[in-house]
């Protein structure tokens, strides 16, 4: 709660400097192929600053997510080999990324769609993707549905809502949080328990 309590305090200093919208890009790129925080606690502080350029922070949060998914897949297809010990260390378990990699064989777009929108870590998807060698095409498509559908609503809600929603945010800052880990733990335990090898 502490960590994430200082990331969104970060992201509302991050959000008043001229070099928000890049941070916003860079975050949700990176969060696609290899870094574990999500973009939304930052998209969620500038939507909230100024509200009339929530499309706007939309796209750029959906561009730069989409195009990470992209760099997860080329890492997959292309460099797996070289640097899969580096992601069985830091970013996830080879259990796991197997379990992943075996869905691809059945449901190839709708499993990247479902991950994109949900809080099931979406680099696993990505970089499993690459290594499965599904379509690139519907590989981009789906990421951005699930993506696409996952930051309009978040945007959306906000521009309408506004302070209220920030004053919500502030006020349960904590209940927020274990409902985010409880999300992010069961995304990984979905996958280690109902995805069959």
């Amino acid at each position: 709660m502490t960590l994430l309590r200082r990331l969104y305090d970060w992201s509302l200093k991050k959000a008043a400097t001229k070099h928000a919208e890049r941070f916003l890009f860079w975050i949700a790129f990176a969060e696609s192929s290899f870094f574990p925080i999500p973009p939304d606690i930052l998209l969620i502080v500038m939507v909230l600053s100024t509200r009339t350029k929530w499309f706007h922070y939309f796209l750029i949060c959906l561009v730069g997510s989409v195009l990470g998914g992209i760099a997860g897949y080329l890492i997959g297809f292309g460099i797996w080999e070289v640097v899969h010990s580096w992601f069985f260390t830091y970013a996830f378990s080879e259990a796991t990324f197997e379990k992943v990699r075996h869905l691809y064989m059945r449901y190839d777009f709708w499993v990247v769609c479902i991950a994109a929108f949900t809080p099931i870590p979406y680099k696993v998807f990505t970089i499993a993707a690459g290594v499965a060698s599904i379509d690139v095409i519907r590989f981009v498509l789906a990421s951005v549905c699930g993506r696409g559908g996952r930051f309009i609503v978040v945007s959306f809600l906000l521009y309408r809502y506004g302070a209220s929603v920030r004053r919500w945010i502030e006020k349960y800052f904590n209940l927020l949080t274990l409902v985010f880990t409880i999300l992010l733990l069961g995304g990984f335990w979905a996958i280690k328990h109902f995805v069959r090898t």
